[in-house]
């Protein structure tokens, strides 16, 4: 378990220090100051992540970097007398006064002021002066100052900070309205003459008084009902929230998605891997970022060799033999009327441009070919060893990282046989890599002869992890996924744009989910967070009830099984509670919905396999959404896929699947 004091010099140096905060003034007094005694109780263990928290009053403590950032830009000094606008929790001006000699804060909140002052107080630090009022007019018996930071956004630089401002004082303050704010550092250079720069976009609550926002402005009448907000229920305030969703078919589903256009990654998840609305929703999405935002890779949760048939079909170059792509466990996946038809959709949409540059590439991230190398594994042991047969088969349908259900671990321990089993089936594996890297998109040159070299020699590792499965298997098996879409975009060049399409639990970010809190585990959204920082979106998906398409089993009969309503103390539960049918939750529209839906809750995961009579340790796992994921989309009720081939998973489909030929 990670310490505070030990989170405290992460967040320097990762939100920090990695993002270009360079001040060792500024990081030694963020490594000083313990932020887990500035948030309210029961919210130290969220203390050090990168984001905003809720405190009292319907107010804010800012995440660390904007913190450091806004200190860092006021060019505070150790003789500095510094004034602090908003005092909200005090961590901020308990940071301020490690660099500065005083510092003097005002807050609005009598209540706030109290708590801050008794904080310091119990910190020891004496060098800071607390006072109620109207911080737009600032203190001018203290004046002048050589720093003032506000932290509440203006409709304006008020005139009264400007004026206590010393020669050569440094103003940071947020200022704009509900759309826009930005981040200004106005410094005097004379008696009337002042130089302004912008520092970017930000987001704070709004600066209330004579001289900010008054009573005549619709911020201040929304800060004022925050209040009264704060009293709603989660599942009210959801509902205030969230935006609601026309039918898939409706332009304006994808419309409402144009917010992501402008990241060189999306990520859409699932919740299951045999709902339809789900394929649906992602497929409107896709074509909509396709069309409108110029993205041009389809990348997706599968096998590569399977996909690059795709890819044949829909850029129309000449294909070979596609009888056995997504033939195997668990076919109706990719083998489905949903998918089938977003595939006619990308051939007919390339098919309109001449240039093949411009057209959208399909490709599968599982390079090592997941899929095919368990079937190869599953066949060797039936006809050598029928009782290991059965061990890899529990081992690879219940060591997800969501599952905790003890009685599978026994049911899964490893035989003697299983181990005299192994370097037989590594060498299959090994065999048919190597057949299948011929089997890429022709032209490409991403797997070229050095890729293809390189993925060999890491082939021994990678197989043999994945033949005894686990959580290894999964660390090693995302982080694979991660390099090829990194290796997908550089590729295709610098104006290469990602769809991704993969479950929940591999586009939500690990490091908020028991994956990553208790078991150690990485996925390929915690990876293109790090990866590609500030140029990715991760949008989850999620239902209450309904029907999906799954087994009970690894390589078991696919059926279509009820969906058990979600649990009482779940995220599915408090989207269920609002009573609407299907929305969109963008986590960066409403700071009082992220904060008050951060802590982990229970949240549910049903991949290929569903056991519903172990529901709770079978598909559930602590969380927190906001968190993981930028956005949430919700259906309430939800239905099966629409499969092409409804027999068994061995018998009965089309050979010219996706083609309809």
């Amino acid at each position: 378990m990670v310490t505070l004091s030990r989170a405290r010099d992460n967040m320097v140096e990762y939100q920090l220090q990695r993002r270009g905060i360079s001040d060792r003034t500024v990081t030694k007094a963020m490594r000083t100051v313990p932020r887990e005694v500035f948030v309210n109780p029961g919210f130290e263990e969220f203390a050090y992540e990168d984001t905003p928290l809720a405190i009292n009053e319907g107010q804010t403590i800012s995440q660390p970097f904007i913190v450091a950032l806004m200190i860092e830009k006021a060019d505070i000094e150790p003789n500095d007398r510094v004034l602090e606008i908003g005092t909200g929790s005090g961590y901020a001006a308990a940071v301020m006064s490690r660099i500065a000699r005083h510092v003097y804060t005002i807050e609005r909140h009598a209540a706030l002021a109290e708590e801050a002052k008794q904080r310091f107080q119990r910190l020891g630090y004496r060098n800071i002066e607390v006072r109620v009022g109207d911080g737009s007019k600032g203190w001018p018996k203290a004046a002048p100052f050589d720093a003032i930071v506000v932290t509440a956004g203006g409709p304006s630089v008020p005139q009264s900070l400007k004026d206590q401002l010393d020669l050569g004082g440094r103003l940071i303050i947020p200022v704009g309205g509900e759309s826009e704010q930005r981040l200004l550092r106005v410094t005097r250079t004379g008696a009337d003459t002042f130089d302004e720069d912008d520092l970017g976009g930000v987001r704070f609550v709004p600066l209330i008084g004579a001289e900010g926002w008054t009573a005549e402005h619709s911020l201040y009448t929304r800060a004022i009902e925050e209040k009264s907000v704060e009293k709603l229920s989660l599942p009210e305030l959801i509902a205030k929230v969230a935006e609601d969703l026309p039918p898939i078919e409706d332009p304006a589903f994808g419309r409402l998605f144009d917010r992501f256009g402008d990241r060189r990654v999306v990520m859409l998840g699932e919740a299951t891997h045999g709902t339809s609305e789900f394929y649906q929703a992602r497929a409107a999405i896709t074509r909509h970022l396709i069309e409108h935002h110029g993205f041009n890779i389809v990348a997706v949760e599968a096998d590569w060799p399977d996909a690059a048939a795709i890819d044949r079909y829909i850029r129309q170059r000449s294909a070979q033999n596609t009888a056995e792509i997504f033939r195997r466990f668990p076919r109706w996946m990719w083998r489905n009327a949903e998918f089938s038809a977003f595939v006619a959709w990308m051939r007919e949409s390339n098919g309109r441009k001449a240039d093949p540059a411009l057209q959208t590439a399909f490709y599968g991230l599982d390079l090592y070919n997941m899929s095919g190398s368990i079937a190869t594994v599953l066949k060797y042991l039936d006809k050598t060893d029928p009782d290991a047969a059965a061990i890899a088969r529990e081992r690879y349908g219940c060591l997800t990282p969501w599952q905790n259900d003890p009685a599978t671990y026994g049911r899964a321990a490893l035989s003697s046989g299983y181990r005299t089993c192994e370097e037989a089936v590594l060498q299959q594996c090994r065999d048919l890599l190597q057949q299948r890297l011929t089997e890429g998109p022709d032209g490409d040159e991403f797997l070229d002869a050095a890729q293809s070299a390189k993925l060999l020699a890491s082939a021994e590792r990678y197989y043999r992890i994945m033949y005894y499965g686990g959580r290894h298997a999964w660390n090693l098996r995302d982080s694979y996924m991660a390099e090829t879409l990194e290796h997908l975009l550089d590729a295709r060049g610098p104006d290469a744009k990602a769809v991704v399409w993969a479950h929940n639990s591999h586009i939500g970010d690990a490091r908020h989910t028991d994956m990553g809190v208790v078991h150690e585990e990485v996925n390929l959204g915690q990876l293109c967070r790090q990866r590609f920082e500030g140029e990715t979106a991760a949008i989850g998906f999620g239902t209450h009830d309904g029907q999906v398409a799954a087994a009970s089993d690894w390589d078991g009969e696919m059926k279509i099984k009820d969906i058990a309503p979600s649990l009482s103390d779940s995220y599915e539960r408090l989207c269920h509670d609002s009573r609407k049918p299907r929305f969109l939750l963008d986590f960066d529209r409403d700071q009082l919905l992220h904060d008050r839906l951060v802590e982990q809750r229970l949240e549910r995961f049903i991949g290929v396999i569903y056991r519903p009579e172990t529901e709770r340790m079978s598909h559930y796992m602590l969380a927190s959404l906001p968190q993981q994921y930028d956005a949430f989309v919700w259906f309430d009720h939800t239905h099966p896929i629409r499969p092409l081939d409804c027999a068994s998973d061995t018998e009965g489909t089309p050979d010219t699947f996706p083609f309809g030929l």
